[in-house]
């Protein structure tokens, strides 16, 4: 997998190391083990899906190309639509806090169950509307959003520190 991430543009090391330190089978149905290292979206029940490889690697690169820093790059972040938790485990390795919001109730839990048994500690997840952020006066430095809106969603910023980074997908789905 690591390598096809390298074929396909991701140079930042941080991130291939993030990547290859998180098991993406443990986030998956066992009968979907056997392609849990392709690079391709694959289902996690509930209409969802857990994003390709690339994508994941493709987002977490661009939350933190601003350093080159090593370690825990940002305080917090926020992850609105964490589906099973993969991204957040990525993301585990950049923040010394990771907020994920799921608006799937299984999905939550299922999240909680596969972040323990990988004894990810630093992260939080909560069932909730992600354009909502996390709570009233929560503010984070860094926002990824796996859900595609058609529309940029503004509101999104009011949860956002000053000099903070927003990475998120918008247009339409083709």
């Amino acid at each position: 997998m690591i390598q096809g991430l390298l074929e396909m543009g991701i140079k930042d090391f941080r991130v291939l190391d993030a990547m290859s330190q998180v098991p993406r089978h443990i986030f998956l149905d066992r009968a979907l083990w056997s392609r849990a290292y392709e690079n391709r979206a694959l289902s996690i029940g509930y209409k969802q899906t857990i994003s390709q490889p690339y994508i994941v690697a493709k987002m977490t690169q661009y939350l933190i190309s601003h350093t080159s820093k090593r370690g825990k790059v940002f305080d917090r972040i926020l992850e609105i639509g964490s589906g099973c938790g993969y991204q957040s485990a990525v993301l585990s390795y950049f923040a010394k806090e990771v907020f994920a919001v799921e608006r799937i109730k299984p999905l939550v839990i299922k999240s909680r169950e596969n972040l323990r048994e990988l004894k990810l500690r630093n992260i939080s997840v909560k069932h909730a509307d992600g354009y909502e952020g996390w709570g009233v006066s929560e503010k984070f430095d860094g926002i990824i959003c796996a859900a595609a809106p058609k529309e940029y969603p503004e509101d999104l910023l009011e949860f956002l520190e000053v000099g903070g980074k927003l990475v998120i997908p918008v247009g339409f789905e083709n």
